[in-house]
């Protein structure tokens, strides 16, 4: 079973008064690079808390942008549910529920209503599925916005990796019908001192947007977006069918050293291509590219060394991170962003240029 001590460690929030720590997940494939089989299969443990419970249930589950969007997807796959992602991105010709988390760095969260609308009928429960619940708030502010609009048949639960709620906080969800189901309870009262200890002292890497990087890169059709309802088997069918494109096209070998990064929000298909080189044998970490800005440190037992600051793939004007970026034999970019924002492309490509010249960036498209 996973323990505090193999799952968390704390970060220091950059420019965050409202909260100054930062619950990092060793195995979440976010910030840290991961074994993605490893991020999986933790996931697979949060499904297994909750798949016997609610069996006489039609589901829907929401997973929490952006950190907690592959545990959603790989969470209703197992459990064979439909599926929904929050975003913080911009989706034409939609109607939004927009909601907020009070004390994130982005804390506009969206939730496509079009697609709510067009399922509300058919679902008994909607289960939110979070890396870690900390106060709730969150969650109820979305629950009361959705009882307001579709009145109060829906049931709701929320299942998250790691759970800090108070006895207080756990008792009004108990009061309202709400049920919690998590992998670990953790005690945040030290979090703070513990962030205000570390010196930040680490290496950070500046933008550059300019320079441009000859690297190879191509354009995969048959993408589905979880930002918009989706069908857990479909999405998963088709994250295997981009897969088998991306072993067709680079043929990744059993002795190779690979890194495949995702975008933001876009995790999941680049944990499920990482696992899929791991079944071949390949020797691979995945982790993705983040609005969160954390400091880094080179104390001693401090998660994160090296900070690259980007622009967004998403939005030129949007400033991103990635994290400690090591050397491999291959690197592959896995995104859904459409291609128009070339100073995320180049100071993304610039950064792991630094330590590695095999790079190829992969587009999930449309069509």
């Amino acid at each position: 079973m996973y323990r505090e001590e193999t799952l968390v460690t704390i970060g220091k929030r950059e420019n965050n008064r409202k909260r100054n720590y930062l619950v990092i997940n060793t195995l979440q494939g976010k910030h840290i690079p991961v074994e993605p089989r490893k991020a999986l299969t933790l996931f697979d443990a949060l499904a297994k808390v909750i798949e016997n419970v609610y069996q006489d249930e039609r589901l829907l589950l929401i997973g929490f942008a952006e950190t907690a969007t592959a545990i959603g997807a790989q969470t209703a796959i197992r459990l064979g549910t439909k599926y929904i992602q929050t975003t913080r991105e911009s989706i034409l010709d939609v109607e939004y529920l927009l909601f907020t988390e009070a004390h994130s760095h982005a804390s506009e969260q969206k939730l496509v209503k079009d697609d709510l609308d067009g399922i509300i009928d058919e679902i008994d429960r909607i289960i939110f599925i979070e890396d870690e619940v900390t106060t709730g708030n969150t969650i109820l502010n979305i629950v009361n916005i959705l009882n307001e609009l579709y009145g109060r048949r829906i049931r709701f639960s929320v299942a998250s990796i790691l759970n800090s709620m108070t006895e207080k906080q756990m008792k009004e969800y108990e009061q309202k019908g709400i049920n919690v189901h998590y992998l670990l309870k953790t005690d945040h009262r030290n979090y703070s001192e513990t962030a205000e200890g570390y010196h930040e002292n680490g290496l950070y890497e500046p933008c550059n947007i300019n320079e441009i990087s000859d690297v190879e890169e191509v354009c995969l059709t048959g993408r589905l977006d979880a930002r918009r309802l989706v069908d857990a088997a479909e999405y998963k069918g088709a994250c295997e069918s981009l897969w088998r494109r991306v072993d067709a096209v680079f043929n990744p070998r059993a002795d190779e050293k690979i890194l495949v990064v995702g975008t933001e929000e876009f995790m999941f298909p680049a944990l499920y291509i990482g696992a899929s080189m791991e079944d071949k044998g390949c020797a691979v970490r995945c982790h993705s590219t983040t609005r969160s800005p954390i400091a880094v440190s080179s104390d001693e037992g401090y998660p994160l060394r090296t900070r690259y600051e980007l622009r967004s793939l998403y939005d030129s004007d949007r400033v991103t991170f990635i994290y400690d970026i090591g050397s491999y034999d291959r690197v592959f970019v896995i995104t859904d962003a459409e291609g128009n924002e070339k100073a995320g492309r180049n100071s993304l490509i610039h950064a792991i240029r630094k330590k590695n010249s095999s790079i190829y960036l992969v587009r999930w498209c449309q069509g």
